[in-house]
C-alpha cells in the first residue's frame, strides 16, 4: 500500500474492498485500519467513514457482533446526516447479516429490502447485483422462497446485462444453496448445474467452498458417485487455492464422508470421518464436531451396528442441545451488550440535547446557536437572524424580584416560540443568556422578517402582564440583520449587523423592530457580549 495516497487513490482503494468478496477477513480488516488512518489524514470524512464501514462488515466476519452493531449505528447516523445514499445502502447491507447471525430474519429482511431501494445511478455494478442477491437470500431465510426465487432472477438479469459473469457465479451459488437448505433438493440440483455449466463457459475455476455445496446437493439427490468425485476436487483445489479458509477443511472432509457412506464404502467414510474429526478438534469447531456425531451414528447404522449408532445418536443429541445452548447464551449476551450500548446511545443523545437547550426557558442554548447557525449562515443567502432583547429588565429584578424575572422571561420564551412557528416553522428560537434571545428565519428576506418580527413585538408588549410583573410593562427591541446584508458573510459577521440595529432600536426609544444596515453607530460585538 503507498504511503503517500491522495483522496481519488484512498477512495480506489476503499472500493476494490467494498466491491470484493474478501476471503481473508482480518488481513482485510488491518487493510481497512490503515486506510481508516490514512483517510484521517487527509481530513476527508466520507472516506474515514467509508474505511470504517469497512473494518465493520469484517468485524462482523470474525464474530465480534456486538462491536460491529455498535458501529454500524454511529456509521448509519453520519450517512443519515450527511446525506450518503450509497453508504446508507452499504450500511443497511452489513446490518442485514448481524441479524440474520442474532436469528432474526425479519429485520434481516428489512435492512436488505432497504439495501436495494437506495440504489440509484451512481451505485457500482457489484452492489446492483449484490444488493439484491443478499435481498433474495433474506426471503429465503425468511421462508419466502418464491420471492427468492423472483429476486435472484432479477440478480442474474442484471449480472448479464452489466457484462458481471463472476458476479452472476455467485448469484447462483447463493441459490443453490439457499433452496439445498430450504428443503428443495430437485430445484438446488438444477440451479447447481447451471452454476458449473456458466463457469465452463466463461473459463471459471470454481473455488473449493462452492463445489462442497454442490457435493451437498448431490447427497441430497441420492447422488453419491457424482458427490464423491466433486468433493475429491474440492479437496485438491483446497490444497491449492488462495480464496479458501483453512478452517473449511473439516468441512470438506465430512461432506466425502457422508458421499462415501452413500456408496457404501462405510471403511473409506471412516477414514474421511476420522480425518475431518481431527482437524475439527485441532481448530475448536465445536459446531463441526457436533455434526461429525451425527454422522458416525448414521455410519454405524450403515454397518448394521445399531447399537453403537443408538448410542452415538444419544451423544449427537446431547452434544447438539448443548452447542444450541450455548449459541442461545451467547446471542443473549450479544443481545444483552447490544441493548446496553443502545442505551448508552439514547443516554448520550439525552445528554447531547439537554447540553444545548437553556434549563429555564427550555429554548435553545448559545451552545446550540454556536453548533448550528454558522453553517445556516453559509447555505442560506436568505437567511434573516434577530438578537430580541427585553426593555428595562433590570427594573424587574430589582422592584419585583429575580423569581418575578425568572417568570417574564419563560413567558416572553413561550410567546417567540409560539410566534415563530406560526410564520417560521423551520426556523429556531435561543436564549443567548440574561434577558437576550435569539431568532434564526431561514428562507426570510430581511424587509419579510421585520414585518414578521413586528408580530413578534407586538404580541409581548400587548400580553397581560398584570399577574406577573404587577404592572411594570414588558416590551422588546429587536435587530434584524439579513446574511445578504452582512459584510462578512459569517456568524460574527452577521450578528453585529443585529447587533448594530438592536442598539438603534434601543436608542431610539426601544419596543421597535429595527432592519436593513443601521449606519455605523457603535455597537458591542456579539463575541464582546458573550462574556
Amino acid at each position: 500500500m503507498e504511503r503517500n495516497m491522495n483522496a481519488e487513490q484512498l477512495s480506489v482503494a476503499l472500493l476494490a474492498i467494498e466491491d470484493r468478496m474478501m476471503w481473508d477477513a482480518a488481513a482485510t480488516f488491518r487493510a481497512a485500519t490503515e486506510l481508516e488512518h490514512r483517510a484521517a489524514e487527509l481530513g476527508d470524512e466520507s472516506l474515514v467513514v467509508r474505511a470504517r464501514l469497512c473494518r465493520t462488515n469484517m468485524r462482523l466476519r470474525m464474530g465480534e457482533l456486538a462491536v460491529a452493531d455498535r458501529e454500524i449505528h454511529e456509521i448509519y447516523a453520519w450517512a443519515v446526516e450527511h446525506g450518503d445514499r450509497m453508504l446508507l445502502a452499504r450500511a443497511h447491507l452489513v446490518w442485514a447479516n448481524i441479524d440474520r447471525l442474532l436469528g432474526d430474519a425479519a429485520k434481516s429482511l428489512e435492512h436488505s429490502l432497504s439495501s436495494v431501494e437506495l440504489l440509484d445511478d451512481t451505485a457500482t455494478a457489484h452492489m446492483q447485483v449484490w444488493h439484491v442477491t443478499k435481498l433474495a437470500d433474506a426471503l429465503g431465510f425468511a421462508a419466502s422462497m418464491d420471492d427468492a426465487r423472483v429476486r435472484y432472477a432479477q440478480a442474474m438479469e442484471i449480472a448479464q446485462a452489466l457484462n458481471e459473469p463472476w458476479l452472476h457465479m455467485q448469484v447462483f451459488n447463493n441459490h443453490a444453496y439457499l433452496e439445498h437448505i430450504t428443503g428443495n433438493p430437485e430445484r438446488a440440483h438444477e440451479v447447481s448445474q447451471r452454476l458449473l455449466s456458466h463457469a465452463e463457459e466463461h473459463g471459471f475455476e470454481v473455488d473449493a467452498a462452492i463445489l462442497d455445496t454442490v457435493a451437498a446437493i448431490h447427497i441430497a439427490n441420492g447422488r453419491y458417485a457424482e458427490a464423491e468425485q466433486t468433493m475429491e476436487l474440492c479437496l485438491a483445489r483446497h490444497e491449492t487455492g488462495e480464496r479458501d479458509d483453512a478452517d473449511a477443511l473439516a468441512e470438506y472432509l465430512l461432506t466425502l464422508a457422508q458421499a462415501q457412506r452413500g456408496l457404501g464404502d462405510t471403511e473409506l467414510a471412516q477414514q474421511s470421518l476420522d480425518s475431518s474429526e481431527a482437524e475439527a478438534v485441532q481448530r475448536g469447531l465445536h459446531e463441526v464436531l457436533v455434526r461429525i456425531r451425527r454422522e458416525r451414528a448414521e455410519l454405524h447404522a450403515a454397518r448394521g451396528e445399531y447399537a453403537e449408532a443408538f448410542a452415538m445418536h444419544k451423544q449427537f443429541f446431547e452434544a447438539h442441545e448443548q452447542l444450541h445452548s450455548q449459541q442461545q447464551e451467547a446471542q443473549a449476551r450479544t443481545r444483552q451488550a447490544m441493548f446496553e450500548t443502545a442505551e448508552a446511545r439514547e443516554e448520550a443523545k439525552r445528554f447531547r440535547e439537554q447540553a444545548r437547550r437553556d434549563a429555564l426557558t427550555g429554548l435553545r442554548n448559545r451552545r446550540y446557536v454556536d453548533e448550528e447557525l454558522p453553517a445556516l449562515i453559509a447555505s442560506d443567502p436568505r437567511l434573516a437572524v434577530a438578537i430580541v432583547d427585553l426593555d428595562h429588565f433590570k427594573r424587574i429584578n430589582d422592584q419585583l424580584s429575580h423569581d418575578v424575572g425568572d417568570q417574564v422571561l419563560v413567558q416572553v420564551a413561550k410567546i417567540l416560540d409560539t410566534e415563530l412557528s406560526a410564520f417560521c416553522p423551520d426556523g429556531f428560537v435561543a436564549r443567548l443568556g440574561g434577558e437576550e434571545f435569539l431568532l434564526a428565519l431561514p428562507h426570510t428576506p430581511p424587509a419579510v422578517a421585520v414585518a414578521q418580527l413586528e408580530t413578534v413585538r407586538r404580541a409581548v408588549g400587548s400580553y397581560s402582564w398584570a399577574g406577573i410583573s404587577q404592572g411594570l410593562p414588558v416590551t422588546v427591541s429587536i435587530g434584524v440583520a439579513g446574511v445578504c446584508e452582512a459584510a462578512h458573510r459569517t456568524q460574527p459577521g452577521v450578528l453585529s449587523t443585529a447587533d448594530r440595529n438592536l442598539y438603534v432600536a434601543k436608542r431610539a426609544g426601544r419596543d421597535r423592530v429595527v432592519g436593513g444596515t443601521a449606519g455605523e453607530e457603535p455597537a458591542l460585538a456579539y463575541s464582546a457580549r458573550a462574556a
